[in-house]
């Protein structure tokens, strides 16, 4: 089994903003494969759903910890599961050194200062899990305000088929592996 864990902060005042781009991956990863809101259950600190992704069985996380804490839900789950650790964990995050929308997959590496991913490193012993990034702009200097603010409506179209764009290149590093999933998503640097 898979864990796909989007990261973001619960609570209304929250969705949709940039730091929450993770939990909106999952709702667009969850639309593709299905699942329907009332499959979705509170455990281990987090909302968590199953589903399918070819063959393997994933673990849907949304965890409710806030971003900081993130890594408490993300290990008491692979805990609980009984996961084979970081490398079968799959993290969906908002990046501000990404231009608006693009993608960033990688295997692993630092937090670059996300506080979700440090937490999640912290807890789990290991930066070796794989990271889907999300672009949402540079911060202009007011990184809090930024993160925690909503998208310009255009920015919001970008935004919604990004999410699509991750949940599909989450599916394709299931399936197809990490690797596949780089060549086929990552924005190149030229293309920005």
């Amino acid at each position: 089994m898979k864990m796909i864990v989007g990261l973001g902060n619960p609570g209304r005042e929250y969705e949709h903003t940039r730091h929450n781009v993770g939990f909106d991956v999952i709702s667009a990863l969850a639309e593709k494969l299905e699942i329907s809101a009332g499959m979705w259950k509170a455990e281990h600190r987090a909302h968590t759903a199953r589903g399918m992704i070819g063959g393997e069985k994933v673990l849907l996380v949304k965890p409710q910890t806030f971003m900081n804490l993130s890594g408490e839900a993300v290990r008491e789950l692979n805990d609980y599961y009984k996961l084979g650790g970081a490398e079968d964990i799959i993290v969906i995050s908002d990046d501000v050194a990404i231009p608006t929308g693009n993608i960033r997959i990688r295997t692993k590496g630092s937090a670059g200062g996300h506080n979700g991913l440090k937490n999640i490193i912290l807890h789990m012993g290991s930066e070796e899990f794989t990271r889907v990034r999300v672009g949402v702009g540079d911060s202009g200097g007011d990184m809090v305000g930024h993160v925690l603010g909503h998208f310009s409506a255009e920015d919001s179209k970008v935004m919604k088929e990004s999410y699509k764009k991750a949940a599909d290149a989450v599916c394709c590093i299931v399936t197809d592996g990490v690797d596949k999933a780089m060549n086929r998503f990552n924005t190149k640097k030229d293309e920005n």
